[in-house]
């Protein structure tokens, strides 16, 4: 027997929470002040309305090939801003967040690497006017002639189809090789369908509604009767990225032998694209552009623990962001003056050369107050749905300004179900007592480590 089972209402939250599940925004009001506490934030009000600010050039393309460092402690809330910058541009503009350490690889030089992502981030919207016939099919008839070759068979010299719309119905005579598209998009009568005039290439829309009441259990998709007439102008706008471009012309189409075919089976091994097939792909783009088919989308390459990059790395991102095409850089550190990666003497502040520091806007994070830390705590406790008692509440924000924001974050999981052991209807401070002797902080355990030897 088939087994049928409910679908609880998603509307309770027993999905996982990541670690900025709460962030909505930069949580600015109309003249770009920052709230105190809004869209998940709680303080750091310098740093997001600077933010705001860049938002604001990014969206009027003013801030290409430019880049800003976040600048602060661990956990000051540098990747909630970034993806609070992600947030406030909207999902069409890419955002690419990458961790400086994941440019390193062994199949890919880490110069090639920092491009993939530098052309993941910039976007590319195409506007296409196209000439198409939709509408619910009436007739498909297929016409059949003797075959001119000689021979028994006979071959589909043309196909007849019947398409209806809301304002009327219009009967087609097209070509066999549609005939065949149709074929593989599998239309029967009554399906919706459209044709594009220039090209000839068919899509399947789905199942006319008028049909919906024909089975109680289909494993179908119902669409309304096309609106207008069956012969219209349609404007469809296209969403990509100049790596979907890079990687659709660098894959060799292959031949129709064997090889090739198992070619095409077997995984693709990660290669490098030439910077000249790159360069081909721009003069396409700029052409594009300056007919006004397409429109360019600077996006966000979002670079994590930016001190992890090495110098070479470094030396090739200064060039990156004085090419003609480059997205917004937003670069995260919380190191001090330490010594540049690859380099022996050369400290700077950030672990980030100065010529590369003399390019960036920087946006400094501040250490969180104890009734900031407090908020930030109550905030996640609800997202997470962990109720909390006011005391044990107090208690977590003690310990998030001694220790850190995080570790004070990190109690409430096993606090919550340590309460949930004791049958407290609430976390109560005895509950973050036993989660605090259950699990060490990073001082604390440093002091274990030099006050016992043979520890380790």
């Amino acid at each position: 027997m088939v087994q049928i089972s409910e679908v609880k209402d998603s509307n309770t939250r027993d999905s996982r929470t990541a670690a900025h599940t709460h962030i909505k925004g930069l949580g600015l009001d109309e003249r770009g002040v920052a709230k105190a506490v809004e869209a998940g934030f709680v303080g750091q009000t310098e740093a997001r309305e600077g933010a705001g600010v860049i938002v604001d050039l990014i969206k009027a393309k003013k801030m290409s090939g430019k880049a800003i460092l976040l600048a602060g402690g661990p956990a000051t809330g540098k990747t909630a801003i970034a993806l609070a910058i992600s947030q406030e541009l909207g999902p069409k503009v890419p955002f690419v967040p990458i961790v400086g350490s994941e440019l390193y690889s062994v199949e890919v030089k880490k110069t090639e690497a920092l491009m993939e992502n530098f052309r993941r981030s910039i976007g590319l919207r195409i506007k296409e006017t196209k000439e198409v016939y939709e509408g619910e099919v009436t007739e498909l008839t297929p016409e059949e002639s003797e075959n001119p070759l000689g021979g028994y068979g006979k071959t589909i010299s043309h196909v007849i189809v019947g398409l209806k719309s809301a304002k009327g119905t219009k009967t087609l005579r097209l070509d066999p090789t549609i005939y065949e598209s149709i074929q593989k998009e599998k239309v029967t009568i009554g399906d919706v369908m459209y044709i594009e005039a220039n090209t000839g290439s068919v899509k399947r829309v789905g199942r006319s509604d008028a049909y919906a009441t024909e089975f109680d259990l289909e494993a179908e998709e119902y669409v309304p009767l096309p609106k207008g007439d069956v012969h219209k102008k349609k404007e469809i706008v296209q969403d990509l990225t100049l790596h979907d471009l890079d990687v659709a012309n660098a894959r060799p189409q292959g031949g129709q032998d064997v090889l090739s075919m198992m070619g095409q089976l077997l995984k693709p091994k990660k290669t490098e694209i030439t910077e000249k097939l790159r360069q081909e792909v721009n003069k396409v783009v700029q052409k594009y552009i300056d007919q006004g088919v397409a429109e360019l989308v600077p996006g966000v390459l979002f670079i994590d623990e930016v001190h992890m990059l090495d110098i070479e790395i470094f030396t090739y991102l200064n060039r990156a962001l004085e090419a003609t095409i480059a997205p917004i850089v937003v670069l995260a550190s919380n190191r001090g003056m330490t010594t540049v990666k690859g380099t022996e003497d050369i400290r700077a502040p950030h672990g980030i050369p100065p010529d590369l520091i003399d390019r960036l806007l920087i946006i400094r994070t501040l250490p969180y107050s104890v009734d900031e830390i407090r908020v930030i705590i109550e905030k996640r406790a609800k997202v997470e749905g962990l109720p909390v008692s006011p005391e044990a509440l107090d208690k977590l924000a003690q310990e998030g300004s001694k220790t850190s924001l995080r570790y004070a974050l990190q109690l409430l999981s096993p606090s919550g179900i340590l309460s949930k052991t004791m049958g407290h209807a609430s976390i109560q401070v005895s509950d973050i007592d036993e989660a605090e002797s259950l699990f060490l902080d990073a001082k604390r355990s440093t002091k274990v480590l030099e006050s016992t030897t043979g520890y380790l």
